[in-house]
């Protein structure tokens, strides 16, 4: 089940046994437990019927025999399991016959319980028994990391539903430099949130002001220059890179650049080259569709090649192979230096 779906269910008081939060995005599974313990019992029921565990410090059969007991003057009890991947017993062996405790208890769960097991960083077997228990009575979400590109959208969809917007180029900011965490992200936005108005849009300005990231002297501002072909803007960029290398680490501005030159690789092969199709084809949003039209005619598919070569090159030379005793600083201004040329 999706999470939105799984939280609208939760707001109509629509509850399950048991619900199995599991994947590698913790945002996700966080959030759905964090909606439970903060909602489903009232402050007055919640000290005899809500409880909080760690699944390095119980077994399965603590987590049963929790799940067991009565509620105490309320409707419901809630157990929630946090880290329920530390459970050394919870997932039954590939080659085991009998049913776990868990699969046992699910056959006739406890209706008055609410058992929420966030299970990270990991996923079940859908073929597996346990799963098939687990989806028959309860819910079980599965929670995805997003793709880069997909960042973006989300940051858009996390800001409407707190009547805030967010330009393209400011999403695209924040995904560059806080990557694919989400909680991170949340994180920032919500601080970022305190000090503007309601139904503010977030510009970069904002972003600079509040959360610290340079609105002009970033990889994403690098890639643009380099586009362009702005020899000035380039070097600017990184002079300062070199002058906040903890910041701007060479490692990660070279991935940057790959990903960027990728997507101008991907843009010289396409036939169909409208906005709608680019944008989906290289991954990015419609917004900045023109910036890769113009980019492309500076980089034919030969020079790209060359670029790719560079890249790798550099990347060795940043960890210390055949760099003498350049610093990162002067390696970043060879790099650009062939890249423009």
């Amino acid at each position: 089940m999706e999470y939105n779906q799984i939280i609208a269910d939760l707001q109509s008081k629509k509850y399950k046994p048991v619900y199995f939060l599991m994947g590698e995005e913790p945002y996700f599974i966080d959030m759905v437990a964090d909606y439970v313990e903060g909602n489903v019992l009232d402050e007055a029921e919640r000290d005899f019927n809500q409880s909080v565990l760690y699944g390095r410090d119980v077994s399965t059969n603590d987590v049963v025999s929790a799940a067991k007991r009565f509620p105490m003057m309320a409707e419901h009890q809630v157990i929630i399991v946090k880290e329920a991947q530390e459970i050394k017993d919870l997932v039954p062996r590939a080659k085991q016959k009998a049913k776990s405790e868990l699969e046992t208890y699910l056959d006739n769960p406890q209706a008055s319980t609410i058992l929420v097991l966030c299970y990270k960083y990991k996923k079940l077997d859908k073929r597996s028994s346990l799963y098939k228990a687990i989806d028959k009575v309860g819910v079980v979400l599965s929670s995805a990391k997003l793709y880069d590109n997909k960042v973006p959208d989300w940051i858009n969809n996390y800001l409407k539903g707190k009547d805030y917007s967010i330009g393209p180029k400011a999403s695209a900011l924040l995904t560059e430099y806080l990557g694919t965490n989400l909680s991170k992200i949340s994180n920032e936005l919500d601080k970022l949130m305190i000090s503007l108005p309601a139904k503010s849009e977030i510009t970069t300005d904002h972003i600079q002001n509040n959360i610290g990231i340079s609105k002009d002297y970033n990889v994403f501002e690098l890639q643009t220059a380099l586009g362009k072909k702005d020899v000035v803007k380039a070097n600017r960029i990184i002079n300062y890179f070199a002058a906040n290398p903890k910041e701007h680490p060479m490692v990660l501005t070279i991935i940057s650049l790959y990903g960027y030159f990728c997507k101008l690789l991907k843009y010289a092969f396409l036939k169909d080259k409208s906005q709608k199709n680019v944008a989906s084809a290289i991954g990015v949003h419609p917004f900045f569709v023109k910036e890769y039209e113009s980019a492309a005619k500076n980089f034919s598919v030969k020079k790209l090649r060359s670029i790719f070569s560079y890249l790798r090159e550099y990347d060795m030379k940043s960890k210390g192979v055949d760099s003498g005793s350049a610093t990162h600083g002067e390696l970043l201004k060879e790099l650009v230096f062939k890249i423009m040329h």
